[in-house]
């Protein structure tokens, strides 16, 4: 039991008279973590939040993180985000678990499995040095079922780039504007469509943006509404967020993103 969806098919079950009470409780009695001592593996993330417990591989060693996914993907949870995986434990894990690697992103997926594509999300770069963590937040909303649309180095220095997608960005339910150096494409894109804005601050830039903090602080000072911002290089917080809010716009347009 690692999704809503299982439970509610369950219970549906149930009241058909297929599944006896007992055996559905039984079901539901199922440790809601897995302890392996150095971590507690949250079982039932995705029954609580919709989407399973995401990984994030800095500080853990590849063992660690093979242990973790292979304890979930065990419970028949598929596609786990690994986040931040550098290339050589990504090598070390794909010998333990099934692994989907991404290395423009740092980023693996875990027991990779079907995925639904609906809804609409863009996201857009300022320029082609952002691609790394524009790909995290890109391929985080894929994940976890939603369309994405990338547009890719249309930042301000050349704005023409931009205004060419007009029709994209008019289409789209979530906007992740990805950029660094001044981090105008956020307030750009923020006063051209009528969704919510992602911004993500990155640490491109030279001296004097010091590691994506004038990036940050451009993008909390915005004046287009409609603009959140995450922390600097935070892509897959920002694709997350895009997710939550591509599948809350599809719940009035009747899209199954269960």
């Amino acid at each position: 039991m690692d999704s809503r969806q299982e439970i509610l098919n369950l219970l549906r079950q149930v009241a058909g008279g297929t599944v006896a009470p007992e055996e559905a409780l039984l079901s539901l009695k199922e440790k809601p973590f897995e302890d392996l001592g150095y971590a507690k593996v949250d079982l039932h993330r995705g029954v609580r939040q919709g989407a399973a417990e995401v990984i994030y591989g800095v500080g853990k060693t590849a063992e660690q993180i093979a242990g973790i996914a292979g304890t979930m993907g065990s419970k028949g949870i598929q596609n786990i985000l690994i986040t931040r995986l550098d290339g050589e434990k990504a090598r070390a894990v794909e010998g333990t678990v099934p692994l989907e690697y991404h290395p423009e992103a740092n980023l693996g997926i875990a027991f990779p499995g079907p995925r639904k594509a609906l809804g609409h999300i863009v996201v857009a770069t300022g320029g082609t040095s952002d691609l790394p963590v524009a790909e995290e937040a890109a391929l985080t909303a894929e994940v976890l079922g939603n369309r994405v649309t990338r547009l890719y180095d249309v930042g301000v220095a050349g704005l023409h780039r931009l205004l060419s997608k007009l029709d994209v960005l008019m289409s789209a339910r979530c906007v992740v504007a990805v950029a660094g150096m001044e981090g105008a494409l956020a307030s750009v894109i923020g006063g051209l469509v009528d969704c919510p804005v992602v911004a993500v601050p990155t640490s491109v830039g030279y001296g004097a943006s010091f590691g994506g903090l004038s990036a940050l602080l451009s993008m909390l000072n915005s004046c287009a509404s409609g603009c959140s911002v995450v922390n600097i290089d935070n892509g897959f917080g920002a694709g997350f967020l895009a997710s939550r809010i591509n599948q809350m716009e599809g719940l009035d347009t009747k899209e199954d993103f269960s």
